[in-house]
């Protein structure tokens, strides 16, 4: 064998060494400043983890291929994200302006679209709800029905018929789906099973108190309650899964504990929601008796975790393993915050509910 091949063979022995080497590294280092809410003199409750708008930012690398062709990766790129789910390690978010879903895998640290044809095919999907099967939920604006995947992405069907209604969220319990419906003002329940229509929400003769205005985005908490975000109301209505009224959250204004454009709502299992105003461009937080407890995520600030047009939030206890590291010391992370962000630079930021160790 010659020399000039053995110089080859090492080289690319090299390449491939280097090419397995980045294709397993270590995912991006946290910032060495942490970022707390609320800020400091203020015994901090939440840290911005870490933040990203494409599989680059979660430390994606060249593999092997590209390296010996010199090719850049190619980098899939959220656009204009709104609605967000995470399960088993993949977060999906709803991509409005290219009309597809962006799947980000968290272990292989890789993202692609999902863009189905045919019968399944989307053209504005606005939120995703996925059940514990793996099912998947995908209100679309623009097709004005539910759009249902397997958990294979295979398509299964859609809910609504044309111009029935015009959804905008799923929450989903062991028997029912509750999906905002904005062309009338109300909330739908179907059965599960039978994907047939049960009742709307509000239940009770309607009236300032309990109605709906304009319903957009919705969360289950952990006492069994529905919040809804109601944009025209500029408040969250709760109610029973009955659809009893039990209690309204906010008003319109744009001081703490008031709503501007109240958008995306989710709740943690001690009763904690999180509601997103895209008006002031903050999450809030309030108890279970719907009392403000916090703020966070305001721009304009020189450190990290700041929010920019945001649209939805979802809260997560079962992919912890995955942020752990980026938590700083002497902190233990109970759950996850994800908040969609239309523009700047993270269009998903992740932040942690911490406690001290």
């Amino acid at each position: 064998m010659s020399f000039l091949n053995l110089r080859r063979i090492s080289f690319l022995a090299a390449l491939a060494a280097l090419a397995l080497g980045s294709g397993c590294g270590t995912p991006p280092k946290p910032a060495q400043r942490w970022a707390f809410f609320p800020r400091s003199p203020n015994p901090p409750r939440l840290q911005f983890l870490t933040g990203f708008s494409s599989d680059r930012d979660l430390g994606r690398d060249a593999t092997f291929t590209e390296y010996l062709t010199g090719q850049p990766p190619d980098v899939v790129q959220l656009a204009k994200p709104y609605g967000i789910a995470i399960r088993q390690g993949q977060i999906r978010t709803c991509d409005t302006s290219l009309g597809a879903i962006e799947i980000f895998d968290l272990t292989k640290k890789r993202a692609r679209y999902f863009a189905p044809r045919g019968d399944g095919k989307l053209s504005v999907p606005i939120n995703i709800t996925i059940d514990a099967d793996g099912t998947q939920y995908i209100t679309d604006t623009g097709r004005n029905q539910v759009v249902i995947f397997g958990s294979d992405d295979s398509f299964v069907g859609a809910l609504g018929g044309k111009d029935e209604m015009k959804p905008t969220d799923v929450a989903i319990t062991t028997n029912r789906l509750y999906v905002t419906d904005l062309k009338h003002s109300t909330v739908r329940v179907y059965d599960k099973a039978e994907q047939k229509l049960l009742f709307t929400i509000p239940r009770d003769p309607v009236n300032d108190t309990n109605r709906l205005y304009q319903p957009t985005n919705l969360a289950l908490d952990g006492q069994g309650r529905l919040l809804v975000s109601d944009t025209g109301g500029f408040r969250v209505q709760i109610y029973d899964t009955e659809g009893h009224h039990l209690r309204t959250v906010g008003q319109q204004g744009t001081a703490p504990g008031y709503f501007a454009r109240p958008k995306g709502v989710a709740a943690a299992r001690d009763g904690t929601s999180y509601v997103v105003d895209a008006s002031t461009q903050v999450v809030q937080m309030f108890d279970a008796e719907g009392r403000l407890l916090m703020f966070f995520g305001q721009p304009g600030e020189s450190e990290a975790g700041e929010l920019v047009l945001p649209a939805a939030v979802k809260v997560d206890y079962d992919n912890l393993d995955y942020f752990q590291q980026f938590v700083a010391p002497f902190y233990r992370l109970r759950y996850l915050i994800l908040v969609t962000s239309q523009f700047g630079p993270s269009k998903v930021s992740v932040y942690g509910f911490i406690e001290k160790m």
